[in-house]
């Protein structure tokens, strides 16, 4: 099972992501944000294989955010 993190402000976007992942067998929702902000503490929490990241969110920048998750030592 592959372990997904959504990360957007839209939530249209999300919800549509969410219909198509969960559609395939092997792939699994496991957590959703819509603030950038949340995003490394939620990755930490559900310790995603992927992130999907919204580059533009409102009150943060998915980019600036790609770093710190990238770097999440799952581990701890």
């Amino acid at each position: 099972m592959i372990k997904v993190m959504l990360a957007d402000d839209e939530d249209l976007v999300r919800s549509g992501l969410r219909t198509i992942l969960s559609s395939a067998g092997d792939i699994e929702v496991v957590a959703e944000c819509d603030d950038g902000v949340y995003v490394a503490e939620l990755a930490r929490q559900h310790r995603p294989a992927v992130v999907l990241l919204d580059i533009r969110m409102r009150t943060s920048d998915g980019v600036w955010y790609r770093t710190p998750t990238r770097t999440c030592d799952y581990r701890a």
